[in-house]
């Protein structure tokens, strides 16, 4: 088990590895979102995490940005690669991109609503 030094690290992948992601080449996408890390010598610059169910299966495959705290959806192993040459850019896949974030989130109305949380 590993314990990375991320004191140069800039942004921060959270790759969705839950069911419905999944069935949407989640693994496929965690791959070519790492190779492509590698492929450009920015292991330094970009950490990446496989995630649980981050509970928007309609928009599987789910990729999580920080710290912008920006939501892709419908991610395919060429839109990870894309998205890893779009964030060492200072850029978004702005067509994708169901959330971003400014205090809250900020839906981009690119996809469902979603059900509100109970409160109690």
């Amino acid at each position: 088990m590993a314990t990375w030094n991320l004191e140069e690290t800039r942004h921060h992948l959270l790759i969705c590895n839950g069911g419905s992601c999944m069935k949407q080449q989640a693994d496929e996408v965690t791959q070519a979102i790492r190779d492509e890390i590698s492929a450009l010598g920015a292991k330094k610059q970009i950490h990446t995490t496989r995630t649980r169910c981050n509970g928007r299966c309609t928009d599987a495959c789910v990729v999580i940005a920080y710290p912008e705290g920006v939501w892709y959806k419908e991610m395919t192993p060429e839109l990870g690669r894309e998205l890893v040459r779009k964030q060492l850019a200072g850029e978004r896949l702005e067509e994708h991109t169901v959330y971003s974030y400014d205090r809250r989130f900020i839906a981009t109305g690119r996809s469902v609503a979603g059900k509100d949380k109970p409160t109690s």
